[in-house]
């Protein structure tokens, strides 16, 4: 790391979820595209909203089940109840509903337990002439729409996932400092097995646990915020004019520890930066602590 830039001896504080994967294709890379971002939509943080998820890469044709290009997406929520109803609606409501797409299992799973019904629920959309194909071991629905078919698979398999892996940029200016998590989230979004669930994978809303208002769960992080020096105790240091924060969900808890040195690696090379710093709540939050002097100390993969 270049010695211009202070990493804090802190950790990034991250908690267990639930997670699957789906591959969504369609005729092509367009469709796809929209499909897996119309499904990605509101699910930042689930905070507020029913599920995290996000784009996690984009599959040619020769590497999706139906030959066909693809997409593959990860959501996230806090147990497979709560996972379930969340991807339902959202292939119900955003890919069923997009031209010629059609949804497959990203993770298989042999226990019941490690699974949620996706097309076992909506095959009854088709009001009865739906019909299923098994090949090997996997289930899959065919439900008639107006353009022919809508394949989607019966069961996804899911796993313990992390959620919260986070990095906290401090820099002289907005632009500059949003130059650096620009650059740090596009190199984390070429990894797999990741993803960064808000708009660009780039936080500027940074929250805390609470607020002075009782009906809110969580509130501007003020400590964090440069319009509010000088009217509140600060976290930021001389200097430091902006922040935005890396928010990172992983499968495991290497594939979020890789993530995270990526974009440690990235974000402290480029101008303007002064700091970077971490979010956390003394081991309250989760079990799962990334200390960013290790992470700092590790090379980066190719």
């Amino acid at each position: 790391m270049p010695d211009s830039v202070k990493i804090d001896d802190t950790f990034a504080e991250a908690f267990p979820m639930t997670a699957t994967r789906l591959i969504i294709t369609a005729l092509d890379q367009e469709l796809a595209n929209i499909a897996a971002g119309e499904f990605c939509g509101n699910a930042s943080s689930v905070i507020g909203c029913d599920a995290e998820a996000g784009v996690e890469r984009v599959f040619d044709a020769s590497d999706t089940p139906d030959g066909r290009p693809g997409v593959s997406v990860l959501a996230f929520a806090f147990n497979s109840q709560a996972l379930e109803k969340a991807v339902t609606a959202r292939v119900g409501q955003n890919v069923l509903t997009c031209p010629t797409t059609a949804c497959y299992a990203g993770l298989e799973s042999d226990s019941k337990d490690n699974r949620i019904k996706v097309g076992a629920q909506l095959r009854f959309f088709g009001d009865g002439y739906q019909c299923s194909k098994k090949l090997a071991a996997r289930r899959f629905w065919r439900i008639p729409v107006m353009d022919g078919e809508f394949l989607c698979e019966d069961v996804s398999g899911t796993v313990k996932g992390i959620g919260g892996g986070n990095l906290l940029v401090c820099g002289r200016s907005q632009t500059e400092t949003l130059s650096a998590v620009r650059a740090a989230a596009t190199a984390i979004n070429g990894l797999d097995d990741v993803i960064l669930p808000f708009p660009a994978g780039i936080v500027r809303s940074g929250s805390k646990v609470g607020s002075k208002y009782a009906q809110l769960k969580a509130s501007t992080n003020h400590r964090w915020c440069p319009t509010l020096n000088g009217q509140t105790e600060s976290d930021l240091q001389e200097g430091e004019n902006a922040v935005y924060e890396i928010v990172i969900d992983g499968l495991s808890e290497s594939a979020l520890a890789r993530a995270m040195t990526v974009g440690l690696q990235i974000a402290s090379t480029m101008p303007g930066v002064l700091r970077i710093s971490a979010g956390n709540y003394g081991g309250k939050l989760g079990p799962h602590h990334f200390h960013l002097h290790q992470l700092s100390e590790t090379q980066s993969p190719t």
